[in-house]
């Protein structure tokens, strides 16, 4: 036997539904400051610092998640 459902619900709704936190303060900071540092025109070495501090993992945590992936999918 197979069972279909169908949910027909905003991005909003299901977060409620499931408990998950509003992280829409914190998307609006970030994207205003990001906005403030092209306005100022920082310059590009500032800006890869700035995103450095902003995600602490970087490119490593990058490729773990890349790796957790396709463990998971059964990619090599």
């Amino acid at each position: 036997m197979k069972v279909s459902v169908d949910i027909d619900c905003t991005p909003e709704e299901a977060r409620r539904f499931l408990g998950l936190p509003d992280l829409t303060p914190i998307h609006d900071l970030y994207l205003e400051q990001m906005r403030k540092a092209m306005t100022d025109g920082i310059g590009q070495e500032a800006f890869g610092e700035m995103m450095k501090s902003w995600a602490p993992l970087g490119e490593n945590g990058m490729a773990l998640w890349r790796q957790m992936m396709d463990g998971m999918s059964g990619k090599r």
